[in-house]
This record gives C-alpha cells, structure tokens and sequence, in this order.
C-alpha cells in the first residue's frame, strides 16, 4: 500500500490526490504503525524543517522510518522539506535532521535573488536511476532553501536560480525531490508514475 505521511506542516492531501489522480490507492500514515504494510513511502512537505521534524518526532515516525526505509528498503520519496530534512542539519531555525545524506540545508544568497524561488524551472537528471520516467522538463517549487549534498553521488538533478543548486537526490531507495512533482503537471505525474512503479530492493 502507498503510504503518504500526513502530518501538521505537511500538504499531503494535495499528494493524495495526485495519486488517486493516476488510478492509485492510497492511504494517509498518522503514526508509526500505519507504515507496517507501505510498498511505497511519500514525505510531502511545506512549511520549516523545525516544523516538518517536531510533527514528525511527536508521531514516533522517525525510527519508524528508518527501520522501513533504511532496514527495509522500501521505496521512499520526501518531497520539497520532505527532502531537506533527509540531511543532517537545515540553516533554516538552526535545526538537526534525521541524517540519512550527509550534507546540510542553506538559504538562497537573497541579494542576489528573490526568495522563495516560486515558480517553473527546468531540471536536468544528471544521473540514472530505476525510475524509467525520469525526464528532463520543467517542474514546479517553492522553496527558500537548498540542499548542499556532501556526497555528490547523492545529486540525482540539478536546477538554477542565478546559479546551479540540487533539485533532487538520490541514494539506493531513497528518493527526494525540491520541486513539488504533485503539483507539476504531467512532467510531475510521469516522475511520480515511475517512482510507484519501482519495487522494494532486497
């Protein structure tokens, strides 16, 4: 089952919509448990990281998590905060993640640009993955933040804003994209599409 965690900083409806949008099912995970029987794990996000790790830690999700993805290897795609908080610390208030990427969060330079970055921008895949739907397009964000992986076999794609920064990451089954692919058209869907189609790696 698609599991898709809804928790107070999120934007998960709008992520469950898509899907059913596709002709999938999905549930909504409100707690630890409810990732038991996930075949697939999607972390939206909208708002701070602060925000986005203390609903996350007063659900008990993030050894949940970790055992379901990490341990498991069950498929999982954190979205816009939901991939920034893979890292071991944001910028944004100062905060500790949960550390799977090594590397940080920073905020855009904003005497040289405006932020948040909102808006269509064009990414470019610069590695392979299993997702066979993985395209070069424009996809949708809305972010203030960027991530700075410290691993560069970790960066899956890349965007620009007055200047090259990751628009999405990758390592084994996980998965993390800056731009909102639920909210970006048929580039997004196809992206997401693929991402359902993958299966656990044993």
């Amino acid at each position: 089952m698609i599991k898709i965690i809804d928790y107070k900083a999120g934007n998960a409806p709008s992520v469950m919509h898509a899907i059913k949008h596709m002709g999938y099912k999905a549930e909504f995970a409100r707690q630890a448990q409810d990732l038991n029987n996930a075949t697939h794990i999607i972390l939206p996000g909208v708002g701070s990281a602060k925000a986005t790790m203390d609903s996350l830690i007063s659900m008990d999700m993030p050894a949940k998590l970790e055992e379901m993805v990490l341990n498991k290897k069950i498929p999982f795609l954190g979205i816009c905060v939901g991939m920034q908080i893979l890292f071991e610390h944001s910028q944004e208030d100062n905060y500790k993640c949960l550390s799977w990427l090594k590397g940080h969060v920073e905020k855009y330079d904003t005497t040289k640009v405006r932020v948040p970055q909102m808006g269509w921008n064009l990414v470019r895949f610069t590695s392979q993955s299993p997702i066979k739907t993985q395209k070069d397009g424009h996809f949708y964000f809305v972010n203030s933040y960027h991530a700075k992986p410290e691993n560069k076999a970790d960066i899956w794609a890349l965007s620009d804003y007055n200047g090259g920064f990751v628009a999405g990451i990758r390592q084994g089954n996980v998965y993390g994209t800056q731009f909102h692919v639920e909210k970006s058209g048929e580039a997004g869907l196809s992206l997401l599409e693929g991402f359902l189609g993958l299966e656990r790696e044993v």
